[in-house]
């Protein structure tokens, strides 16, 4: 089959899928839920329930990695360069989160440098956040509860089993509801890059008793969608829905959203608020070939902050243009 109708195939299969979900999650909602969740307060919601869709896994089906394995970076020779890779450090403990990995497990429980966290990451958004874990005197730990709310990731704590936006970092029914987890600058890069920066580091690797297709992306080709998955909200004006957005706050506390083609063709911009966004090629996008590693292109963006002399990093995005709207439809995306 030549390689434009496989891709078209492809595409074509995902998009009924997710009808087929949509009209599903239809008839779900907290009265279905309660026997799954009997510990969750649905009453106590910040968010139009409705727009909780089922993607299909049940509670947990998206297993999370609660007890992290990894070898030194120097080791890691099974990840490609260009792969794309969550790099962390904090006090001097850094390593890596492939996506690859992420891509089947959406979340890392884990302690880096002495601080509890949260490695997450949606497909459906393109959406990596790392979290810290503490809140109001509890370490809390996430797994997934299987639903979606505007196609992210809807969490769960195994502490008081709140749900939350992964988006935003905020509980969105139960006990927690209203709260919002402190974000920790992290940087989707290339392995290569990562390497770079770190030369006694870690990478994360997977159980020896998972059989998950690691290496390969579930959702070929849907970058290049032109409609996203398990979505009924609005679209963006003026760019694609699955074109890709640089978000971030600035040093004066407002949000600021750059398209990736912008920066692609300007390669390093000084933006309001002390703020120095940079692109460089040499990253796959996971979310477009079948195998990750052979994925177009998308580069690599820092963002950090002037102070002084210095430049600081500080927490950013690069999300697909539909979700960044989802959450924040007031903010025009500079292109």
């Amino acid at each position: 089959m030549p390689a434009f109708l496989w891709r078209t195939s492809i595409q074509s299969l995902i998009a009924l899928v997710g009808v087929l979900f949509m009209l599903g999650s239809s008839l779900a909602g907290p009265a279905q839920w309660k026997s799954e969740w009997p510990k969750t307060d649905f009453s106590n919601t910040s968010v139009d329930l409705s727009e909780i869709l089922s993607g299909g896994p049940p509670k947990d089906g998206i297993p999370s990695i609660d007890d992290p394995s990894f070898i030194p970076v120097v080791q890691a020779k099974q990840y490609a360069d260009t792969e794309p890779v969550i790099g962390l450090s904090i006090n001097g403990d850094a390593r890596a989160y492939p996506l690859q990995i992420l891509m089947w497990h959406e979340i890392v429980n884990d302690v880096v440098g002495g601080v509890p966290v949260a490695i997450t990451f949606c497909p459906l958004c393109n959406a990596a956040i790392v979290f810290d874990r503490r809140l109001e005197g509890q370490i809390l730990e996430f797994g997934t509860t299987g639903k979606l709310r505007r196609s992210d990731l809807v969490m769960y704590d195994r502490q008081t089993e709140s749900w939350w936006q992964q988006f935003l970092g905020q509980g969105i029914a139960g006990k927690m509801n209203g709260k919002v987890l402190k974000t920790i600058p992290s940087r989707l890069e290339s392995m290569a890059l990562f390497r770079k920066r770190f030369k006694v580091a870690k990478v994360l690797i997977p159980s020896s008793n998972s059989s998950r297709r690691y290496g390969a992306n579930p959702y070929a080709y849907y970058d290049s969608m032109p409609q996203p998955f398990l979505y009924r909200g609005p679209m963006p004006t003026g760019i694609a829905p699955l074109a890709r957005v640089v978000s971030f706050k600035d040093g004066n506390g407002d949000r600021q959203a750059w398209s990736l083609d912008r920066l692609r063709r300007d390669r390093k911009v000084e933006a309001p608020g002390n703020i120095v966004i940079t692109w460089e090629s040499g990253q796959n996008s996971a979310l477009d070939a079948p195998t990750i590693s052979e994925g177009v292109d998308v580069g690599n963006i820092v963002v950090q902050e002037r102070k002084g002399s210095d430049l600081v990093d500080i927490t950013y995005g690069v999300d697909f243009a539909f979700a960044f709207n989802a959450f924040y439809p007031k903010i025009k995306v500079k292109n």
